[in-house]
């Protein structure tokens, strides 16, 4: 493959960097697309002499020293580069930084290289791209629509295939509503995973950095070097286990009620919805529907209420002294925020906990919330003649996130079929309670594979990337489960199956164990439990089911099981080790009956109450 068809992908730069391409051969092709922008998606576009500091350092190094050896990446132009100045979108309000954001020093250091700052709505304040000075961002797949902001180019820049990935924020959607406007992988991550310190805030309190990428497996690569906590940013926190996983196995996902689902006439985004509940169904997911009209009003106190004083409190006394400077949309919503009161913020901040509290009972009956991103995409001059109102039906689905401290995945769900707008890309949003960023890319990876979709606006197809692998913990963000192997009364529907219901463990997947064990059913009870002895030779495949459990939960569930029986390594049919049950050897000696040749615990069951044909047949439970 040459150089100028070279995928921007990391998988794609990994193989590069195998045939012997070098870093400053890739980094030079990145410049010379970027330099090609006809969609305003760069506010600045480094020049040889001010990428070389990363490029040196790089010089020597092996590729498989750095996890983010050579990757080119774009950064939304409210985050902080070294000697580059961070302008949010206001020329006038430039400056130049002598340090880069912590965030982007980290990504350096792992052998990324920034190749320029991108365009965004003006002090990120709009989700559609059209408020800026250095020009409306263009959608990478038509330019007569708007690429979606406020992190509009950062969207556009990986979309075209000029990065690899890139930075954007997001308050009320800016790194989801780009996502879906430019067929890609928008993570918005659980606020203060990412650190903020070098960062120009739009609501300090409810911001945070976002990550736009080709693929879920790119976007995880980066997260897992980005997430680092930062004791400089007072709104930055440590990594939590996240509990649950949706790499495979059943999931319960929630639906927004009918009544509840705006289109604003886009009926091609209607039908791709309904699919998307379809394909999700198909991955194992049964749907569950969902009130959404709490959420709803959680996510009018964004702009409705006080919050926008956060604004106000970020860039007012520039906006007052330079109010010529500022869009007059932009102007307009800030400006808002002088007139909140006191007791209107803590008004709004006690309904606020009283709606969170009732959201958040959500997630007693599902593992994450399905939405469209955006319910429909709009023409350039449309937006510009309506900025206000248009804007504000961009953000109906995610405006409340943030608020409510939820972490929220974009993924591609194909391209609209009919309407003005046909041929563009449309995406949902999988959200779930923070710290659940890992188990959302996983199942976004899962969401977006099973479509026949290229990468970005790219004629490269999705499937020449690889898929994230479940097995692989990404570093730095701990799953908190342990998976346990089953064979009997913990089985789906039997007996003692509520031990691990009850402490939060969901089935993975049904397998055989490797054929190294005799079977056998215990004495005593009154439940009856087999048990697995491994042996040397004359051993069979055991039917099991393996289930993931929360480590908070998996001491008191071991606990609770009585001798002969205990965890341990089983092989499993496909050579990995897995805990599970397993079974002393004394329990051959103390009565127990070998039942090997059902190989199965249901199986047996089902022979126990079948009756017996003659009198040689073996001995029932």
């Amino acid at each position: 493959m040459s150089i100028e068809t070279l995928s921007f992908d990391l998988a794609s730069l990994q193989a590069a960097w195998r045939d012997g391409l070098s870093v400053r051969t890739v980094i030079a092709e990145a410049m010379r697309r970027c330099a090609g922008d006809a969609h305003n998606a760069f506010i600045h576009r480094l020049s040889a002499a001010e990428i070389e500091p990363c490029l040196a350092r790089l010089d020597g190094l092996a590729p498989d020293s750095l996890p983010l050896y050579g990757v080119p990446f774009a950064i939304k132009d409210n985050i902080d580069l070294a000697h580059i100045p961070t302008t949010a979108g206001c020329p006038e309000f430039a400056r130049t930084p002598g340090d880069s954001a912590s965030l982007v020093q980290h990504l350096i250091a792992a052998g990324a290289v920034p190749v320029g700052k991108t365009n965004l709505d003006q002090f990120a304040t709009g989700l559609n791209g059209t408020r800026s000075p250095y020009g409306a961002c263009r959608n990478a797949f038509n330019p007569d629509f708007i690429s979606g902001g406020s992190s509009s180019g950062s969207a556009v820049a990986v979309a075209k295939g000029w990065v690899s990935f890139s930075l954007g924020t997001d308050t009320a959607g800016s790194g989801r509503v780009p996502a879906a406007f430019n067929n890609l992988v928008g993570l918005k991550p659980t606020l203060g995973l990412l650190s903020a310190t070098g960062v120009v805030p739009a609501c300090r309190s409810v911001d945070t950095v976002s990550i736009f990428a080709l693929t879920a497996a790119d976007a995880q690569a980066v997260l897992s070097v980005a997430a680092v906590f930062d004791e400089a940013d007072a709104f930055s926190r440590r990594t939590q286990p996240f509990g649950v996983d949706f790499s495979g196995g059943a999931f319960r996902f929630g639906v927004p009620r009918p009544q509840d689902l705006a289109f604003f006439g886009n009926g091609a985004a209607q039908a791709l919805f309904a699919a998307a509940t379809e394909r999700l169904t198909a991955l194992g997911g049964v749907a569950v529907e969902v009130d959404l009209t709490p959420f709803l009003e959680a996510a009018r106190l964004l702009y409705g209420g006080p919050w926008v004083a956060e604004r106000y409190a970020a860039v007012g006394a520039f906006l007052e002294a330079h109010p010529e400077a500022v869009f007059p949309p932009v102007r307009t919503i800030i400006e808002g925020g002088k007139t909140p009161t006191a007791a209107e913020a803590f008004a709004a901040s006690y309904r606020l906990k009283t709606l969170r509290r009732v959201c958040d009972a959500v997630w007693q009956r599902v593992d994450c919330l399905v939405t469209p991103t955006a319910g429909t995409i709009y023409r350039i001059e449309d937006m510009q003649a309506d900025p206000i109102w248009l804007n504000a039906n961009l953000g109906h689905y995610t405006n409340f996130m943030n608020l409510l401290d939820y972490s929220a995945v974009a993924v591609p769900a194909g391209l609209l079929a009919s309407g003005e707008a046909a041929g563009l890309p449309w995406g949902i949003t999988l959200a779930a309670p923070a710290f659940r960023d890992v188990p959302l890319l996983r199942l976004a990876d899962r969401f977006h594979r099973a479509q026949p979709l290229c990468l970005g606006a790219t004629a490269v197809p999705l499937a020449t990337s690889p898929a994230i692998d479940p097995q692989s913990a990404p570093a730095g963000l701990p799953s908190g489960t342990v998976r346990v192997a089953v064979c009997g009364a913990h089985l789906s529907g039997l007996p003692l199956n509520h031990q691990l219901t009850s402490r939060g463990a969901r089935l993975v997947q049904t397998v055989e164990s490797a054929p190294i064990y005799r079977f056998y059913q215990l004495a005593g009870g009154p439940v009856k439990r087999p048990g697995m002895v491994r042996v040397e030779t004359g051993g069979v495949p055991v039917e099991m089911e393996v289930w993931e459990l929360p480590l908070t939960e998996f001491g008191s569930f071991v606990a609770g099981i009585p001798a002969p029986l205990g965890i341990g390594k089983v092989r499993l049919a496909d050579g990995t080790d897995v805990p599970g049950f397993v079974c002393e050897s004394i329990a051959v000696e103390q009565g127990a009956t070998d039942i090997s040749q059902w190989g199965s615990w249901r199986r047996w069951l089902a022979a126990c109450l079948t009756p017996p044909a003659e009198e040689s047949s073996p001995a029932r439970c």
